[in-house]
């Protein structure tokens, strides 16, 4: 049997990651006990509807709910209802959905569990605008957040002040019921209340860091935005108990994801090197950061075994200034490349976790040693690709888009960087 392809080994490695964090593996040993009263399931996000049809496996009594995911990330469940919506840019059916969830919260006892799923993307699903807002101020101030750069930390601190629901106000909703959330990490950090941005949990960002934000990357917010900032009535819930009783628990994180990867390298012969599970920075920075660290690999006497892997995850950003098709993956993938300029015998794959590259079709993309050659016998210009954020026309065209569609979960970016 001949040795798995360069391609081959970053795909095994990236479906390690992936099979780590699948609601089916992670969610079940952390279900709690059944009430003495309902059941009530709810949640938001990317893998909401794979947690909700885990949760009905697994469930011993009755339950019934309703859970928002992404468009084409739905799943079929007996007594929970799924609905699917927009992401990034909330639209109206996430409204609808968002109201309907909000009314099954009314007339819960102290006797009842609400038991909240929740991953990636539950932000935008979540749609809700805080009193006088409208969907169009929340979808402008989301587009400007795209573009600019800014961190999903900070894009969700901003998202919770603009929300009826967020930063802990749905968990208020659910009183006196018992919450308990059980959440799959898509942030550097695993920062809880960043998941989703908070919906269940109290919130430790202020309104005034949220205008600073819009300050901060020069983002010009519809009048009415400013106008509620500016009320202390859209501050969040702060305390714990301000909230009802409840815990809440991170089932699967991007280390957990990178660590399965790193023990699929090893049973490939790879020595893996996890350079960390929360990198944030623009795509093409972190880019010349990794191609660093495979040349002081390379020419740094073997102190490293070879052949390796470097490894990372987090969330990169991309300060958009052209107007080609990006996505951040391909964008630090391309970046590298050019980086690298055909550095002999490496091979790197970045990919979202959840399937999808920032708005595009593809999850990510790799690429080779020959991959600038290539480009150039194909007339294709990767500087000029790459100054107008237009990564993924850059592949497409050179058959190296990795296309995986939706994967129901979500611990951010998975990268993988094959050294020969």
């Amino acid at each position: 049997m001949t040795d798995p392809s360069p391609l081959s080994r970053l795909q095994m490695l990236f479906e390690a990651a992936l099979a780590a964090a699948s609601p089916a593996t992670c969610l079940p040993p952390h279900l709690p006990p059944p009430p003495k009263g309902r059941t009530l399931v709810i949640g938001a996000g990317k893998a909401a509807a794979a947690m909700a049809a885990t949760v009905e496996q697994h469930w011993p009594g009755p339950l019934s709910g309703m859970v928002i995911t992404r468009y084409g990330h739905g799943m079929p469940c007996r007594a929970i209802r799924v609905v699917e919506a927009a992401h990034p840019v909330p639209d109206a059916a996430g409204i609808r959905a968002t109201q309907d969830m909000v009314g099954l919260l009314s007339g819960l006892t102290a006797d009842d569990l609400v038991l909240c799923l929740l991953s990636g993307g539950g932000s935008a699903l979540l749609a809700a605008p805080a009193p006088g807002l409208t969907l169009a101020d929340k979808q402008a101030v989301t587009r400007a957040l795209l573009k600019s750069g800014a961190t999903i930390a900070e894009m969700n601190c901003l998202r919770k002040h603009l929300s009826s629901v967020k930063g802990g106000r749905l968990a208020q909703m659910a009183a006196p019921a018992r919450v308990v959330t059980l959440m799959i990490s898509d942030v550097p950090g695993d920062d809880p209340g960043t998941i989703a941005s908070g919906p269940t949990l109290p919130d430790h960002t202020t309104r005034q860091q949220a205008l600073a934000i819009l300050e901060r990357y020069k983002i010009t917010a519809p009048p009415a935005v400013l106008a509620w900032l500016a009320d202390p009535a859209s501050e969040t819930p702060k305390a714990p108990d301000a909230l009802p009783t409840g815990h809440h628990r991170i089932i699967a994180t991007p280390t957990a994801a990178l660590e399965a990867a790193a023990m699929r390298a090893h049973e490939l012969g790879l020595t893996p090197i996890i350079l960390g599970s929360d990198i944030e920075g623009e795509a093409g920075l972190v880019a010349q950061q990794h191609a660093a660290k495979v040349r002081d690999i390379l020419h740094g006497g073997g102190r490293i075994p070879r052949p390796c892997v470097l490894l990372s995850g987090g969330e990169t950003s991309v300060t958009v200034r052209g107007q080609g098709q990006g996505g951040r993956n391909a964008e630090f993938l391309l970046a590298l490349a050019m980086e690298l300029a055909g550095e002999p015998g490496i091979h790197a794959l970045a990919a979202d976790t959840d399937g999808i590259d920032g708005s595009e079709d593809n999850a990510g993309a790799w690429i080779g040693p020959d991959i600038l050659h290539r480009a150039e016998q194909a007339g294709i210009s990767a500087p000029a690709l790459l100054a107008n954020n237009d990564a993924y026309s850059f592949f497409q065209a050179l058959g190296c888009l990795l296309m995986t569609g939706p994967t129901r979960t979500n611990v951010n970016d998975f990268r993988a960087i094959l050294i020969s």
